[in-house]
């Protein structure tokens, strides 16, 4: 595993983290001096970012089931999953939001930033100061836009997940996007909402074990999605009503904020995201 890395990219404006499996484009607003203040206590905080995870990486990897963790990205992780901990979850479904928000947290302390993002593969951390607002990518194989997040919202964080993503998946959702009061909240309901959107024993959907694909996957023999064939518009809407049917749970119980499901160009979204986030998604 190489060391981590820390450079500018070209527009000069922005920082890449990089190391190992983490890879994180930060960018700050406000005065030069606060820029480049946070942008050094970011990169001084990344350096043990891995390395910390790694020590307690056995542990991580487990159903949650109350275990407690040292370090700060491995407790925000099991903080994110304890309100799911009913369902099959490991706190690793959590630690691309949590890096990005333990960044975050740091790139702010002490600072008098305007507004900045950490994105951890499309899991973004936001600050947003009295006033501001950002526009972020909601990714998707389908073009959703971009959202305006203001700073009055409850919205410090986003997360996508889906059967084509990075990590596996249970169910076959093309992507789940979820918004909720941090990154690490987001990464671990849009896991979930994801693996929701599913038709259990369908002939369309080819699965494999998680441990075939990836010997040391925190889901071990349990089946993920690798394959999922064209499925008739009812079949699909079957699919989207049921991940919904997640999704409004954790937005009653506070857990989100909203949520947009897309599987095969239908979608399918919480209650309040077509109060709200429906008027911010432009083509």
């Amino acid at each position: 595993m190489s060391g981590h890395q820390c450079t500018h990219l070209e527009d000069g404006k922005r920082l890449h983290l990089h190391h190992g499996p983490i890879d994180l484009i930060v960018q700050a607003f406000g005065s030069q001096a606060e820029i480049q203040a946070a942008y050094q206590r970011a990169a001084h905080a990344f350096e043990t970012v891995l390395s910390d995870l790694v020590v307690e990486l056995v542990d991580l990897r487990k159903a949650f089931d109350n275990q407690e963790f040292n370090g700060a990205v491995a407790k925000r992780m099991a903080k994110a999953v304890a309100p799911h901990s009913a369902l099959f979850v490991t706190p690793m479904a959590a630690v691309a939001g949590s890096v990005a928000d333990h960044i975050l947290e740091v790139m702010t302390l002490g600072g008098d930033l305007e507004k900045a993002y950490v994105n951890n593969g499309g899991d973004c951390a936001l600050h947003l100061k009295e006033g501001q607002s950002l526009r972020v990518g909601a990714v998707s194989p389908h073009d959703l836009g971009r959202l305006e997040i203001h700073a009055g919202d409850p919205v410090r964080g986003i997360a996508t997940s889906g059967w084509q993503g990075r990590s596996y998946s249970f169910g076959i959702a093309d992507a789940v996007t979820v918004l909720a009061g941090s990154a690490a909240q987001a990464d671990v309901a849009a896991t979930l909402i994801a693996n929701a959107v599913d038709l259990p024993g369908h002939p369309k959907i080819h699965r494999q074990a998680a441990s075939d694909l990836s010997p040391d996957s925190d889901l071990g023999d349990r089946l993920v999605t690798v394959d999922v064939a064209p499925l008739s518009a009812q079949e699909a809407s079957l699919a989207l009503s049921r991940g919904l049917q997640v999704a409004e749970k954790m937005r009653e119980k506070g857990h989100i904020s909203e949520a947009l499901l897309v599987l095969q160009g239908q979608v399918a979204e919480t209650a309040t995201t077509r109060k709200t986030v429906g008027k911010l998604v432009h083509a």
